[in-house]
């Protein structure tokens, strides 16, 4: 079935609505509007944490919708105050984002790096990852289930 009658958009807008229908269903969100707010926020938050190149490697594996949002109001070398903690990167998040009943804002960011390591390349994951202070490292890290 075609939505927009242009195979790109229609596939974009259909991989668009898995990611955030996989944020919903993980975090049990009321909304797919919550689940986009969520994700925008924090890979905004990401986005703004990662050395220029970086930031542009990983757009590359994200639905082009995704994309197009991800890279909104972007001033790439702009002189903005970047966290460096847990609990600042985490504030940052919550600015965007007002934690739910079913997810604390770490709860929330884990499910949104965990939908990251889903569905792009492990070699950029660790590109990523060790782009981050360490203790955003480690929230990261602690996105994926323990078994």
């Amino acid at each position: 079935m075609t939505t927009t009658g242009l195979k790109a958009f229609d596939e974009t807008i259909h991989l668009t609505n898995r990611w955030l229908n996989e944020l919903q269903s993980d975090l049990d969100l009321d909304s797919k509007q919550q689940a986009y707010h969520l994700l925008r926020v924090v890979l905004h938050r990401l986005r703004d944490m990662l050395p220029v190149n970086t930031a542009v490697h990983l757009s590359a594996q994200l639905p082009m919708l995704v994309r197009g949002f991800y890279f909104e109001n972007w001033r790439p070398g702009a002189d903005i105050d970047r966290p460096r903690t847990r609990d600042a990167f985490l504030d940052a998040v919550a600015e965007g984002f007002t934690p739910t009943q079913h997810a604390s804002t770490a709860g929330a960011v884990n499910a949104v790096f965990y939908l990251l390591s889903q569905h792009v390349t492990d070699g950029e994951i660790k590109q990523v990852i060790e782009c981050l202070p360490r203790q955003i490292q480690e929230l990261w890290t602690s996105s994926r289930p323990t078994d």
